[in-house]
């Protein structure tokens, strides 16, 4: 599980964008390739990040951008489509804006560039500072405003770098924030956030859902929402409407449309002779249907046949089709699955085809169709009829469906549920079923299609060090790319919802089924040698000086959504405890009250701090640098108790 945030910032030389990756194992996975360029914007204070680029979100509807775009764009953000936090991306990224605004003083003090100092080969400092310093010497303890940033740019190493008469450990590829110039608060590349877990991860597999004895599709935690009445009726191939049109050659789709669906049927007629037909016989060959180009998916039908599908951006399509003797119809249904909507020319993107339409194979040569006289239908007579409403499934013809023979392509199926009880976001799970539309209550909760992505690319182990780059820390491979589907609690009454799809290939729909989204497992390990919490920073006594930010301890600190708490502890260990989330084993040096301590201070809790030290745990093992590891499980609270 990882993700790519785009940070915008400007330096003085124009804009750029830089990627920031991390890993469930509290690495930082990557900080793009403009590390020292975010170094140096920072007085300028421009380290912005957008509501897009912090908030996933959902395409509901056919608002998706393209091509070959469905609905989600959550690209595990650091606060989901769901609006449920993604740990420990929103923990980090929230602690990098609070160490930069510890600093503003010294930021906003400086009118020019900052003092630069160089440390190393390649390891520099930049320095804010009311007056100037020589870094060379200790800091004056008269010293007015001053915050230090320390980087090293080496993607192998280690490095420690001195600096007014202090030595500081900086790991590779990282940036280290001092407000005070004097104590590190912050390192880009050491993550104490905790790391969620949550109950339907983005791109995790279907749940495929046991139908149970009384007849409802059983949810994994015994919930059940779906009846097993489902009802189906067949979307007509072909020309359905008395808005039909005839015209001469190929029209380009979007002009036709006017986007008011992804469908559009081209049809056109012709005649084969006996002499194709014998022709094919004899030489055990059969005729091709040819298009130049092709965008986004074209469905090819013979006959009211369906013959083959061809899918991608501007592809030339090439399809063995059978033909009869005398008249043949071929009908070919375009269909978009999302329009470009940046970039240079994109009015001329368009969609449908281009080149030529022909027949392939015949006796005496190629057939052109393009000039043909082509019969167009707009959409699909389900989405004009408007069966996914209450009122206008009134307009089909539904029939109860065999759940035994239930995978048939160009049908509408439709069921009721109803709502899951409490307020956590609801999924949709639809990974049983090929390609389509979806809608509840009248609402389009987009398009869904169930492609898996390449097997290839992703490795066990991620490296945050270094330029980032689209391919960089991939992950699920192999799995689909879309599951779980976004239904807005607003949508939804308490019972009764209607539930309507349109599958274009065959799939299976009593497996679809529901399920809450919230955050299930929380897990941290801190070590006693990280920074002390950034909240600290503003305590009194530290703001007078009568104590110092260093003599204050790490902490691990865990929360759950609103409205959970924390319910169990299920590892906890002070010592040398290895592994990470959901893989945590202790060590040889363990601490036999960790788990007293820790269910002590958290139990029941949305949220709680426990300080990583001797003075809470006792020392299991002197002289041996120690870490906490903590995992949690999150549940609802419902009227005092806990629910599982």
């Amino acid at each position: 599980m990882d993700f790519t945030v785009m940070v915008s910032s400007q330096t003085l030389t124009g804009s750029q964008l830089c990627g920031l990756k991390i890993g469930m194992d509290g690495m930082l996975i990557g900080v793009g390739g403009c590390l020292i360029d975010l170094l140096k914007t920072i007085p300028l204070l421009l380290l912005v990040f957008s509501n897009g680029e912090f908030f996933g979100g959902t395409n509901f509807g056919r608002t998706s951008g393209g091509p070959n775009y469905v609905t989600s764009y959550d690209y595990d953000a650091p606060v989901d489509e769901y609006g449920v936090i993604t740990e420990p991306k929103w923990g980090h990224l929230r602690d990098l804006h609070t160490a930069i605004k510890l600093c503003e003083p010294a930021l906003v003090t400086v009118d020019g560039s900052p003092q630069y100092v160089k440390l190393g080969p390649m390891q520099e400092a930049h320095i804010y500072a009311s007056e100037y310093v020589n870094p060379n010497k200790t800091l004056p303890e008269d010293i007015g405003i001053c915050s230090l940033f320390l980087a090293n740019i080496d993607e192998q190493k280690t490095v420690s770098v001195r600096i007014f008469g202090k030595t500081y450990s900086l790991p590779p590829w990282s940036v280290s924030i001092l407000p005070d110039c004097k104590s590190v608060a912050y390192n880009t590349a050491k993550v104490v956030a905790q790391t969620s877990i949550k109950s339907v991860e983005s791109g995790s597999p279907p749940s495929y859902a046991n139908v149970t004895e009384f007849n409802y599709i059983g949810l994994k935690d015994g919930n059940s929402y779906f009846t097993n009445n489902w009802s189906s009726y067949k979307e007509p191939v072909g020309a359905w409407g008395n808005d039909s049109f005839t015209a001469e050659g190929i029209l380009e789709h979007l002009n036709v449309t006017k986007d008011v669906s992804d469908y559009l049927w081209y049809i056109t007629r012709f005649n084969i002779s006996d002499e194709d037909v014998e022709f094919w016989k004899e030489n055990d060959t059969s005729p091709s249907l040819s298009i130049g180009k092709s965008r986004d998916v074209v469905r090819i039908f013979v006959n009211g046949r369906y013959a083959g599908s061809t899918v991608g951006d501007w592809v030339p399509v090439h399809q063995n089709i059978e033909l009869i003797e005398g008249d043949n119809e071929v009908a070919l249904l375009s269909v978009t699955v999302g329009l470009q909507n940046y970039g240079a020319f994109l009015e001329k993107d368009g969609a449908g085809f281009r080149g030529q339409i022909k027949l392939t194979g015949l006796k005496d040569g190629d057939l052109d169709l393009s000039d043909l006289s082509w019969t167009y239908q707009v959409g699909l007579e389900g989405e004009y009829s408007e069966v996914y409403t209450q009122e206008g499934e009134k307009n089909a013809n539904w029939k109860d469906i065999d759940l035994n023979t239930i995978t048939s392509p160009f049908t509408w199926y439709k069921n009721s549920f109803d709502a899951p009880e409490g307020t956590d976001p609801v999924a949709l799970d639809l990974g049983s079923m090929g390609k389509g539309q979806a809608w509840v209550n009248g609402h389009g909760i987009g398009r869904y299609w169930s492609l898996v992505s390449p097997k290839g690319g992703c490795s066990n182990y991620c490296d945050y060090r270094g330029a980032y780059h689209e391919n960089k820390c991939s992950t699920n491979c192999g799995l689909p790319t879309q599951s779980w589907y976004h239904i807005p609690r607003e949508w939804l009454k308490s019972s009764d919802n209607l539930l309507v799809l349109f599958e274009e290939t065959g799939g299976d729909p009593s497996k679809i089924s529901l399920e809450l989204h919230y955050t299930k497992t929380v897990c941290s390990q801190v070590s006693e040698n990280d920074y002390p919490p950034l909240s600290t920073w503003s305590d009194q006594n530290i703001l007078n000086g009568e104590v110092s930010v260093s003599s204050i301890p790490p902490q691990v600190y865990l929360h759950c959504d609103d409205g959970h708490v924390i319910s169990s502890i299920t590892f906890a260990s002070y010592g040398t405890p290895s592994g990470s989330c959901q893989n945590f084993s202790q060590g040889r040096c363990h601490a036999a009250n960790s788990l007293s301590i820790v269910t002590e201070a958290c139990l029941g809790e949305n949220s709680c701090t426990v300080a990583v030290s001797n003075s809470v745990f006792g020392d299991p093992c002197r002289g041996i640098l120690k870490n906490l590891a903590i995992q949690a499980e999150c549940s609802l609270m419902n009227n005092d108790k806990f629910v599982a």
